[in-house]
């Protein structure tokens, strides 16, 4: 089986994968949603989320290289592979989040409330995490992905309904992209930075019992035009900054 077929499938399977591990987080983990709802992670409306895809690819590669490094003693070994894995899904969030941030002016997460962020993309927490995640691929995940990519190169009739994924996911992409290109023009017009999850729950705090039932899958369905929820979240955010600086000088 190709290279290019393997990959095609890891990243499938890691966006779904990565999709549902995200649902779960943040209903039941997550500081930014009290509520406890069902939030659709990430920006496309399907069940996937392409940074987990990607990292999945990463984490395989890296996997690959697992015989190569010889420093002596086992356990340094699996430790300097596991610090790659962390340090690479750190990387690709970096990379995801900057180009949104800086391409776009939307910021698809924001951890600038987390020590030791930078520019609210990356932070050490989160890049424990993602070494958690790294040990848990390796050693619980990777052996069964050689297992599915064996049976995969078997059963190449099934590649089918990883093209219908890609047909499906393209679709979505193209999709979400001409939405975040809609928002970067109104951050440009109004001079802000978009957060995005910040506004799909201002949206649904303002819609009617309804259109929330729709909010999982279609989270920008409102009757008021986006520009409108933007400049109500920039007012919001200078009404915090004025409160703050007079606490600052009463101080």
């Amino acid at each position: 089986m190709t290279i290019l077929l393997v990959l095609a499938f890891l990243f499938f399977v890691g966006s779904m994968f990565g999709w549902g591990l995200e649902l779960i987080y943040r209903r039941f983990f997550s500081a930014n949603n009290p509520e406890r709802k069902w939030i659709n992670p990430g920006f496309c409306t399907g069940p996937y989320l392409p940074l987990y895809g990607s990292g999945l690819c990463v984490l395989y590669l890296i996997a690959g290289i697992r015989p190569y490094i010889d420093l002596g003693n086992k356990v340094l070994d699996s430790a300097v592979l596991l610090l790659a894995m962390a340090l690479a899904m750190t990387v690709i969030e970096y990379i995801a989040g900057i180009i949104s941030y800086k391409g776009f002016h939307v910021r698809l997460w924001d951890y600038s409330g987390e020590w030791g962020n930078i520019q609210g993309i990356i932070c050490p927490k989160f890049s424990l995490f993602w070494g958690i995640l790294g040990v848990a691929y390796y050693y619980l995940i990777h052996p069964n992905i050689l297992d599915a990519l064996d049976w995969l190169a078997h059963n190449l009739a099934s590649s089918f309904f990883i093209g219908v994924f890609y047909g499906v996911f393209v679709i979505d992409l193209v999709h979400s992209a001409n939405l975040i290109a809609k928002l970067k023009q109104i951050a440009e017009e109004n001079d802000v930075v978009v957060r995005y999850e910040e506004l799909k729950s201002h949206i649904r705090s303002r819609s009617d019992a309804l259109k929330q039932k729709y909010y999982f899958f279609q989270p920008f369905r409102s009757d008021t035009v986006l520009a409108e929820h933007i400049k109500a979240l920039k007012a919001k955010l200078e009404e915090k900054r004025a409160e703050q600086e007079k606490q600052d000088k009463k101080a």
